[in-house]
């Protein structure tokens, strides 16, 4: 995946993986008693590629973790996980900037 591309959502031929991603989203939704569906992968995969090339990359699932408790604590609608996702991405440019100053 190039800068700026959105990543396919699942069931959507964007490459090899696709489909097995669906899957395997759909099994650990139902072992977690999750609606089929409850998330949304396109918005949480920008959330990780955009922390992983402004922060590191291991904060990635970390932090895709915060948000996704912070909404579910917030109600889990999807409203909410957009506003947690909104929040974290609003970090970065404050980070970036503190990286180019030399944080530390």
């Amino acid at each position: 995946m190039t800068a700026g591309q959105q990543p396919s959502a699942p069931g959507e031929s964007g490459g090899p993986g696709e489909d097995i991603l669906g899957e395997w989203l759909e099994r650990v939704s139902s072992a977690l008693e999750l609606a089929p569906g409850s998330v949304d992968a396109t918005l949480v995969l920008a959330l990780a590629r955009d922390v992983a090339h402004g922060v590191a990359r291991p904060a990635a699932p970390l932090t895709a973790f915060l948000a996704g408790l912070a909404a579910g604590r917030a109600g889990g609608s999807v409203a909410e996980v957009q506003a947690a996702v909104g929040t974290v991405l609003g970090l970065l440019p404050g980070w970036r900037e503190e990286d180019a100053a030399g944080r530390g």
